[in-house]
């Protein structure tokens, strides 16, 4: 089976897994099922490493051990893992929770690509990913990230103090994609006063953007990229507390959603802030960060078309302006009968979704395995489609559904993603 265009080159994602990638995809949605279903479930831990070679004798003629010829040592008896059990009541979740964080999650896209980034994150191993997936959920529902998405951002104005200021002034923003196709994220520096807001304001439009990223990616593409503009930068413009909170969010919430981090333009000054962030990275995460000093550096992950023109060699001249919310936008959300048959008709997919699954997950027949394959990735596709429709009745719109001057919007209908540049 070829891979559709643009398939990540590695393995361990959607349409290109290996037979060892596919066989921990098939026990963690196992797992997933039997811990919704039952309350607990005990995964069957990682294979114990290879046992140390033996240490051969000395040449004949050497000397060995104390007192001669050293005997071969023995191996060490490979550590074997204790299987451990784990139940959803210690993560402080019901059933009922498991199942909506997922398909909240999942949005539109193949569900198989939500659970593979914790797959990726944990190295492929099955017991500390389930453990990252629950800890992720636990943690969206005890801070209520749904409400980013439901409430408007005139509501969230309201709820977190200044929210839609920091969106009015550019602070960040999204626009356009890299090389790779991957949504770029501009974080100018310059323009941040940690005491000008409160800090549950940020934190609430750090989860924002993350959400309403994820809308922007399309797939094959699973990751976005982000540019920290340090010019301007001073000790004031500082805000540790949010660095950690970004970094946690990318470790542990949001895996395998970076793709790289350029920081740009830093001062003399920062280098001394970057010796107190660096040792809080995960190495993974570490190795994505990228410094670099000129604008044209920038144009070895950006094209120039898709740069902006307030970058030398940039040939875009978009400039951020905030679209403001348009009376109406989310009266959809009140339609309370179509809402509850939409989200009725989803219930039913993401039930039949995981019904296939969990025959899929114990099926050991080669030929029968890649049959009921083929019907999990139809049913994913009716997924999606349902999801756009289902979108508008429990979403509310964001900046990128609203059209500009020229009466065009980034997230398009039916759920595509179309940047415009003005070269």
């Amino acid at each position: 089976m070829s891979l559709p265009e643009n398939t990540p080159e590695v393995t361990g994602h959607v349409g290109s897994l290996t037979f060892e990638q596919t066989k921990n995809l098939k026990k963690l949605w196992a797992a997933l099922i039997d811990i919704q279903e039952k309350g607990s479930v005990t995964p069957e831990p990682a294979p114990a490493p290879a046992p140390a070679p033996e240490t051969p004798a000395p040449a004949a003629g050497g000397w060995g051990g104390w007192f001669g010829y050293a005997a071969p040592t023995e191996a060490a008896p490979a550590p074997v893992a204790e299987p451990s059990t784990l139940t959803l009541s210690e993560f402080g979740l019901t059933a009922e929770e498991l199942h909506q964080s997922l398909w909240n999650n999942s949005l539109g896209d193949h569900p198989d690509s939500l659970v593979l980034r914790f797959l990726r994150a944990r190295k492929w191993d099955v017991v500390p990913a389930l453990t990252m997936i629950l800890k992720a959920f636990q943690w969206r529902k005890d801070n209520n990230v749904e409400d980013v998405k439901t409430l408007g951002e005139d509501e969230l104005d309201q709820k977190y103090p200044k929210f839609r200021h920091q969106l009015e002034m550019g602070k960040f923003f999204i626009h356009g994609t890299d090389k790779a196709g991957r949504p770029i994220v501009y974080l100018n520096i310059r323009l941040h006063q940690p005491a000008d807001q409160e800090y549950t304001t940020l934190e609430r439009l750090t989860i924002y953007l993350m959400e309403t990223g994820r809308l922007l990616i399309r797939p094959p593409v699973e990751t976005v990229v982000l540019v920290f503009d340090m010019t301007g930068f001073g000790l004031g413009n500082m805000d540790y507390n949010m660095v950690k909170f970004i970094i946690q969010c990318f470790e542990a919430y949001y895996p395998e959603s970076l793709g790289n981090i350029m920081i740009h333009n830093s001062p003399f000054v920062f280098w001394g802030v970057w010796k107190v962030i660096e040792p809080w990275l995960d190495p993974v995460v570490a190795a994505k960060i990228r410094f670099t000093s000129y604008d044209t550096d920038l144009l070895e992950s950006i094209p120039a078309e898709n740069l902006l023109s307030s970058y030398q060699c940039g040939l875009d001249k978009y400039q951020y302006e905030y679209l403001t919310p348009v009376a109406g936008e989310n009266d959809l959300m009140r339609d309370a009968a179509t809402k509850a048959k939409l989200e009725g008709e989803r219930l039913e997919l993401t039930n039949k979704f995981e019904s296939t699954t969990k025959q899929w997950s114990q099926d050991q027949n080669e030929k029968t395995s890649a049959s009921l394959g083929q019907q999990r990735d139809e049913i994913a596709k009716q997924l999606r489609s349902q999801y756009i429709q289902l979108e508008p009745y429990v979403r509310a719109r964001s900046q990128f559904h609203r059209k500009d001057a020229t009466g065009q919007s980034v997230i398009q209908p039916d759920g595509t993603t179309v940047w415009r540049y003005q070269n």
